[in-house]
């Protein structure tokens, strides 16, 4: 059952009584669903779909964090944020934006300039120590993932769920203690996690309503689809719907996907059996 929460984005409340769902606006040539990549010539024409699907928030990002991926240069990921995010805001001024970077440089210039609502570090503020103090200064809506090295390490746990817990608990804590107020917690999917490791967390996704705040979920074409169902990324939709649709009945607020019409149907068949 969804708790229902809401974020302020840009003095307005975003409410979540039915699960939103947040599109992903690749604009990266690296990004591991090719198909989902976009250029700043083809971006708007992705978003205006994307809204036009049901999208609540365009998740935009300049550089990759796949497994095996070499990131941009910080200078590279700011020009093309620069440009891409002043188009889509000239062009569709009402859309929520959130931004997909772990650099916290990048993070202030596309809140202080583009009026992005939401930064998204997939670190959990790890790979940049100074994020931390811009979230803390910023006090925008911060997506707090859980993850563990970099991308592509297989890092070692005592115990994978508690350790998981108590990382995501202590990370909440020092946001909090900062006087940051709309945090939304990500359990990371695929970061840092053996295939086996992410349907775990999925088996205990309810027990993430201890930390008090709203629930996202990113498994759209990812590696615990195809991995497990032996497809490539074009052929994993089924597989994400699926998992979308148990990350619903297990409590997730926001679904991060590539493909926002079948997220959405999810969203509205699985709302309408909580009513029942």
């Amino acid at each position: 059952m969804n708790l229902s929460y809401s974020i302020n984005v840009n003095g307005r409340l975003l409410t979540m009584e039915r699960p939103l769902v947040m599109g992903i606006v690749n604009v990266t040539s690296d990004s591991f669903y090719e198909t989902s990549r976009v250029t700043e010539q083809t971006v708007l024409d992705r978003c205006r779909q994307m809204i036009g699907d049901g999208a609540d928030i365009l998740d935009v990002g300049a550089c990759s964090t796949r497994p095996s991926s070499q990131p941009v240069s910080e200078s590279e990921e700011l020009e093309c944020l620069h440009r891409v995010l002043e188009l889509i805001n000239k062009n569709m001024p009402d859309a929520v934006l959130s931004v997909d970077t772990f650099r916290a440089k990048v993070a202030r210039e596309c809140v202080k300039e583009h009026a992005v609502a939401i930064i998204n570090d997939v670190s959990g503020y790890d790979w940049d120590k100074g994020m931390l103090d811009v979230v803390a200064e910023l006090n925008v809506p911060y997506i707090l993932t859980h993850t563990m090295g970099r991308a592509g390490d297989e890092p070692v746990y005592d115990d994978f769920v508690p350790d998981v817990f108590k990382k995501i608990s202590s990370k909440l804590w020092t946001l909090r203690q900062r006087g940051v107020k709309d945090v939304i917690v990500d359990p990371g999917f695929g970061f840092g996690k053996s295939l086996q490791q992410n349907y775990q967390l999925m088996a205990v996704l309810d027990d993430f309503s201890m930390f008090d705040a709203p629930l996202l979920v990113g498994v759209s074409r990812k590696s615990m689809v195809t991995k497990l169902l032996d497809v490539a990324a074009e052929d994993a939709l089924g597989g994400t719907i699926a998992l979308n649709t148990v990350a619903l009945m297990k409590g997730a607020n926001i679904l991060r996907v590539h493909d926002v019409r079948e997220a959405v149907h999810a969203v509205k068949i699985v709302t309408e059996l909580n009513e029942q």
